[in-house]
């Protein structure tokens, strides 16, 4: 039987200047420059707690609430 459960995950928009506060923020290492031009998030090390939404500069991240199966 799968269970649904909530989780939330750091999203960024494409508007990501790659000026890599986020990834000097980030407590686990989720972020990380893409080829110089943005930043991405890696969604197995991603815990949602927030800290790059507070640190970017540009307002572009959102903390959503996605649906993992367990």
């Amino acid at each position: 039987m799968f269970v649904m459960k909530n989780i939330k995950k750091a999203v960024i928009s494409n508007q990501c200047v790659a000026c890599g506060t986020c990834v000097s923020i980030c407590p686990f290492n989720a972020i990380n420059i893409f080829k110089g031009i943005r930043a991405v998030v890696d969604v197995e090390l991603c815990v949602g707690c927030g800290k790059c939404k507070s640190a970017c500069p540009g307002s572009i991240i959102e903390i959503q609430e996605m649906e993992e199966s367990q």
